[in-house]
């Protein structure tokens, strides 16, 4: 009699088990049957009630349904979590694929990249130099004397004794000058661009860390008229065709005659704004004919061979580009303004 009970309630607890609908209705299950408050401890108890010959076979019988529901438990549990990760991981192939989100190149990067570009189109070649530089690079070879404002600490980053963080990319040029064979028939036209690094208090022009690209160019015949159509050559490629350059007389000491070089405003198209400041004119770099003393220092004569240079601060012709009123948000890593380009 007692057999024939537990069979019967191993039977409803298998029922039980086959139509819970979830784990907390089969913990549930689990609990009222072989827990230790469960019924299969009721049939545990009946033992001792029972005759001994009978005892050993009925306990044999108890162990064996409780494994019989843990058994049938586990496969239960098993199942639902199968169905449970087969819910979240099913692909309808019938869908249209998910687009993937793809970067981009940061503002400054853009322009920059824009700039080689044009200037390499003209033949220039695109060299590099090292940002942690010496004095004499830095200072000494472009003519730039110890009492000049730039050597002062206020301005420039020094690291120990000469060594400094570069104030511009110039030291490039000198760089790419050494490098050449000296000889007959000297030709260079390299830019370099490059990040630099001067004691700047972050303002909406100014920020202590900034890009720039300088230009050079070196050979026979080479006239400050070359420079201007150069120079108009690039602004009117990246700005657009209805911008005019404007040269006015400036002074670096790494060039004679130096200039300012400025655009007609690409923001009110010269008829005047806050950008320009009612002129009409944005400056975009400085230039001029390289100095006859930083090519003699070289070793490429200056009464046999001329050249040009420029530099611009990739920055602030990038705040022109995409008509940015602050500089400083260029770094600020923002999201929200980074996507916008």
């Amino acid at each position: 009699m007692a057999t024939e009970e537990l069979q019967a309630k191993v039977n409803e607890t298998l029922a039980s088990i086959a139509n819970a609908k979830d784990e907390k209705a089969l913990r549930t299950v689990l609990s009222q049957s072989i827990s230790a408050k469960g019924w299969i401890n009721d049939f545990l108890k009946k033992i001792r009630e029972l005759p001994k010959e009978e005892r050993k076979d009925f306990g044999q019988a108890v162990n064996e349904a409780k494994k019989t529901l843990q058994r049938a438990y586990d496969e239960r549990l098993g199942k639902m979590d199968k169905l449970a990760v087969s819910d979240k991981e099913y692909l309808d192939l019938t869908l249209s694929g998910a687009v993937p989100t793809f970067g981009r190149f940061h503002p400054t990067t853009q322009a920059l990249r824009r700039i080689c570009e044009i200037f390499v189109a003209m033949g220039f070649e695109v060299v590099d130099g090292p940002e942690i530089e010496d004095e004499y690079h830095n200072f000494d070879a472009l003519n730039i004397s110890s009492d000049h404002p730039a050597r002062d600490d206020m301005d420039t980053f020094f690291i120990h004794g000469d060594i400094i963080l570069r104030t511009h990319t110039s030291p490039v040029q000198i760089r790419t000058m050494e490098r050449l064979e000296k000889g007959e028939n000297i030709l260079i036209r390299v830019i370099s661009p490059g990040v630099t690094y001067r004691r700047d208090r972050p303002d909406r022009t100014h920020t202590p860390v900034f890009s720039q690209v300088e230009g050079l160019m070196i050979g026979r015949s080479i006239t400050f008229s070359h420079m201007a159509g150069v120079l108009q050559s690039f602004a009117r490629e990246f700005f657009g065709p209805d911008i005019n350059l404007r040269l006015r007389p400036d002074f670096f000491p790494f060039v004679e005659p130096g200039a300012e070089a400025a655009v007609t405003c690409p923001i009110c198209g010269g008829s005047g704004c806050p950008t320009c400041k009612k002129t009409g004119w944005v400056e975009i770099m400085g230039c001029g004919m390289v100095h006859p003393e930083v090519l003699d220092k070289q070793g490429i004569p200056s009464d046999k061979y001329q050249g040009f240079a420029f530099g611009m601060g990739v920055e602030r012709i990038t705040q022109m580009l995409f008509q940015v009123e602050d500089s400083r948000w260029f770094f600020e890593n923002d999201y929200r303004f980074l996507r916008q380009f």
